[in-house]
């Protein structure tokens, strides 16, 4: 994630297959037969479906074989093997692209892990969740501060490291840490390095985010605390990312959920996640919906 100049960490900043999952330029002329027509009739008559991602791990990106892979264009291959459709083909765009590219027809459905906000909503249709990403802190092997929620860096008179845009930041000025005791920072390295040197005691961002970025680094003497959902205000802030389709293609999106709600309820969605730090605690619980979530409440 390092280097990419959007992310789903700055929605502050503005409102697969039996077949290789490939990635493709953005075509100027590019259609998905979004103009009236049944992308989901289209895509089996076809034999594949266009995606959009954003090039960011672990959630959509290629790796270094040119292999587009993550959690989200693996889980929509298995949702769309299970819909008779053989191909995903990926077109890599910048993540505030996304919808935009979306309503122009130049791919059926977002593959990206796009959290559900209620801006987005106005724009777009989005799946059932597919993940919950709780909030946790990046701190020194054995946590020796014992730092697990936002208060605890007040309380304690620590400093925490945020990324420019994020939510977290958010977040903790919502809950009172004082501006003299958060830094900001604009990637995730420079987050790793300001714990590692001693510059801040923590960095705040989802487990998600911070579990690869510890995975990457193995050397690094540092570990994530267990998963949290900050409420403000007493209301949870909860952070579920998610499929986003045209508003007008209901039977293609209504189709997707049940798909993806079977992997979920088998048990299948964990064994494709996994490899991508996903757990167990990533499912999101009945509660978490999208008509809550798109409605802010």
């Amino acid at each position: 994630m390092t280097g990419m100049r959007w992310t789903r960490r700055d929605f502050l900043r503005a409102s697969g297959a039996t077949g290789v999952l490939v990635a493709a330029g953005l075509p100027a002329c590019s259609r998905t037969g979004g103009g009236g027509g049944d992308p989901l009739a289209d895509a089996r008559r076809n034999g594949y479906v266009q995606a959009g991602i954003a090039g960011e791990a672990p959630y959509g990106f290629t790796d270094a074989s040119g292999h587009v892979t993550g959690e989200a264009p693996e889980v929509a291959r298995a949702v769309f093997r299970g819909l008779g459709v053989g191909e995903v083909r990926a077109t890599q765009v910048d993540f505030n692209q996304l919808i935009p590219a979306l309503n122009a027809a130049k791919f059926s459905v977002v593959a990206a892990g796009m959290f559900i906000t209620p801006q987005r909503c106005r724009n777009a249709a989005f799946s059932i969740p597919d993940y919950i990403a709780p909030t946790s802190f990046l701190v020194p092997k054995g946590n020796p501060a014992g730092v697990r929620r936002f208060e605890d860096v007040t309380a304690k008179k620590l400093t925490v490291a945020v990324l420019s845009g994020a939510v977290e930041k958010d977040y903790a000025q919502r809950l009172g840490v004082p501006p003299a005791q958060l830094q900001v920072f604009d990637t995730q390295d420079a987050l790793l390095q300001a714990v590692l040197n001693g510059r801040v005691y923590c960095a705040a961002l989802t487990n998600i985010s911070l579990n690869d970025l510890v995975r990457k680094n193995p050397a690094a003497p540092v570990e994530v605390t267990p998963g949290f959902t900050p409420v403000i205000g007493g209301k949870p802030e909860v952070q579920a990312g998610a499929f986003v389709f045209r508003p007008g293609d209901t039977a293609l999106r209504d189709a997707f959920n049940g798909g993806l709600k079977q992997l979920h309820d088998s048990g299948e969605w964990l064994r494709i996640v996994a490899p991508f730090g996903f757990t167990k605690d990533n499912l999101p619980p009945p509660e978490v919906t999208t008509e809550k979530l798109c409605s802010g409440s």
